[in-house]
């Protein structure tokens, strides 16, 4: 149970207030249930006349006499007075009728106990999931090529949801059964502290033996859980790449690699199963042998006229160490299915606990971009190698750059490093003097639109699309910016226009399309630097050149990097630097370079060469 105390320890404090009315409910619950239970004595004395001693009525203020046998007496007196006055059918009559008016009140207050449960519940689990979209939002781009999405989706889903199957479900237990067994303990020692006495040598025992059962549990179900995470992710793939499983005709590779893991995990899981079925069986097994102890022994008391206990009380006792042992079973019951959510929990912490290494500054300084912008000796280390070694230019503002060279040189890197997706390990980024690791992230990515080589839409229309990331863009301006990037034609054309739904990831579009979608979201965002990552490269040779003109237009006296292999993207760049396994190694124009027949000279051959 510690785990899950641990839990509620981070996540209940905004919900204190419905764990004071739970508690309250509780309380009166079972408050009622022991009144509920003491009417028992007096329907048994009148049905079986088991006693025939005569009482007599004590006054509440008599002295030398406890509290408990005041009541007992009088409560007898009252009984046996009525039965008297009105007669035995008569009394009982008024007993079932009390009873009856308990048990409603007991079952009133018991409900109203699982009510106020329900909030804490669900809201617990919307703070996981709420907190867990957030940890993933603030996590640096390099968490995510460690982890497989799919496995991540496993966590935010399956995870979270075994959670609440296995941990919050168990919070009527945790709420309600330890204040049921508290009070059913309590009225226990006031009958018989002798035989409570050996009802708790008994009880540790029992409890031993369940618990000894269920601590394998947590491993197995974290097991599995990771188990479900890779069969997530496989998934995840299989319907990323259905194209080419098709092309290849891979279906029955795919399905045999999917079938071996889905049949470990049913393996696995079929072992957790059988543990958990043995819960019940075995906590009744347990709890019966208990009470056949507890009749025996205090039976023999009674019958050897020991005087601890009378027989209707003695019958009273056993009924609420009955209700003792629901509870209790119960409690090792949720004990086998709370280790599986905390094997989920653990999972779920690797997230939510796992370092930001993208760090930003308590108070941050005010970016602006008024100058340049200049990397510094920069030097950057992906997976112990360096990617980047020492590289130093300087971006003057309203210039456009170029960076070229072979796939895996580093030209991407280098732009996610300004824009922190990842951070220098050595030298400093700089943009008019102020290194971008103290300004804050919102500040320095708002200077900056960008449009990658892979198109990234999302399930909404081309509006919500192109206006993403812009608080009140206008119809108007969207439309602008979409002709600019030569989209607004093909998205008129559509039947809802600007309001049409384009899939998922954009799949009702084709590449070049996609492609413009991206665009015209760069262009709306109005930002002061550009970043063109083979932003052109899906479009087709006329798209291509409409696009390239009014980019021209747009990058007028607007800085802009550009990452392209094509030759008509970078030729009219103000400089274009070389790069080859993380170096610069030339730098100038394109006259310039080309007549050096170096790095730059073999790129633009290799791609004449192409052409033909």
């Amino acid at each position: 149970m510690k785990g899950v105390f641990t839990i509620l320890k981070r996540f209940l404090p905004p919900y204190k207030k419905y764990a004071v009315l739970i508690f309250i409910f509780n309380a009166f619950t079972a408050i009622f249930s022991i009144f509920s239970f003491i009417t028992i004595i007096p329907i048994l004395q009148i049905l079986f006349k088991i006693s025939n001693k005569s009482y007599y009525f004590i006054p509440w203020s008599t002295p030398g006499i406890s509290f408990t046998k005041l009541i007992q007496n009088n409560g007898y007196w009252y009984i046996t007075h009525l039965v008297e006055s009105c007669g035995a059918s008569t009394t009982l009559l008024w007993l079932a009728i009390w009873l009856m008016f308990i048990t409603l009140f007991k079952t009133g207050t018991a409900y109203f106990g699982s009510y106020f449960i329900v909030p804490i519940r669900t809201g617990i689990v919307r703070d996981i999931r709420n907190n867990l979209n957030d940890k993933i939002l603030s996590l640096p781009i390099g968490f995510f090529s460690e982890e497989r999405k799919g496995d991540i989706l496993a966590r935010m889903s399956g995870d979270v949801d075994e959670v609440e199957r296995s941990v919050l479900s168990s919070l009527v237990l945790i709420f309600k059964n330890p204040i049921l067994i508290i009070a059913y303990l309590t009225t226990m020692l006031i009958i018989s502290w002798e035989l409570t006495l050996f009802v708790f040598i008994l009880l540790p025992v029992t409890s031993y033996v369940m618990g000894a059962v269920g601590r394998e549990l947590k491993q197995k179900s974290l097991d599995a859980q990771n188990k479900w995470g890779e069969l997530m992710s496989q998934v995840e793939e299989t319907l990323s790449g259905l194209k080419i499983i098709k092309a290849f005709n891979a279906e029955g590779k795919i399905s045999q690699r999917f079938r071996a893991g889905n049949e470990k995990l049913r393996k696995i899981t079929s072992r957790i199963l059988r543990r958990q079925e043995l819960a019940s069986p075995l906590g009744e097994f347990l709890g019966t042998l208990t009470i056949a102890i507890v009749l025996c022994f205090g039976g023999t008391l009674i019958l050897k006229e020991r005087g601890i206990i009378d027989a209707p009380t003695f019958m009273f006792y056993v009924t609420i160490f009955f209700n003792i042992i629901n509870p209790a079973k119960e409690f090792s019951k949720s004990a086998y299915t709370i280790q599986r959510g905390l094997a989920s929990m653990e999972r779920i912490d690797e997230i939510l606990t796992a370092e930001n290494t993208i760090i930003e500054k308590e108070n941050p300084k005010k970016l602006t971009f008024e100058k340049q912008i200049e990397y510094n000796n920069v030097w950057f280390k992906y997976n112990g190698d360096w990617v980047i070694k020492g590289i130093s230019l300087t971006i003057e503002k309203g210039k456009t750059i170029a960076l070229v060279g072979e796939s895996g040189s580093g030209k991407s890197t280098l732009v996610d490093l300004l824009l922190r997706f990842y951070d220098v390990q050595k030298g400093e980024i700089l943009i008019d003097d102020t290194n971008i690791k103290d300004a804050s992230l919102r500040d320095l990515r708002s200077l900056i639109g960008i449009v990658t080589q892979e198109a990234i839409l999302f399930n909404d229309t081309f509006f919500n699309n192109i206006a993403f990331g812009v608080e009140h863009a206008t119809r108007e301006e969207v439309e602008k910016a979409a002709k600019i990037a030569n989209a607004h034609d093909f998205i008129m054309a559509t039947p809802n226009g600007y309001d049409t739904v384009i899939g998922e990831r954009g799949e009702k579009l084709s590449g070049g399309q996609r492609q413009r979608i991206c665009i015209a979201r760069a262009v709306l965002k109005n930002p002061q630097i550009f970043i063109f990552d083979e932003a052109t490269s899906a479009l087709d040779s006329v798209s291509e050149r409409l696009v390239q003109n009014a980019l021209e237009n747009i990058m007028k006296d607007r800085t802009t990097i550009m990452i392209a292999h094509r030759l008509s993207t970078i030729k009219n760049a103000d400089e274009i630097y070389v790069m080859h396994q993380g170096e610069i190694v030339e730098k100038g124009k394109h006259d310039e370079l080309y007549i050096l027949n170096g790095y730059y000279w073999k790129l633009c051959n290799m791609q004449i060469d192409l052409s033909k």
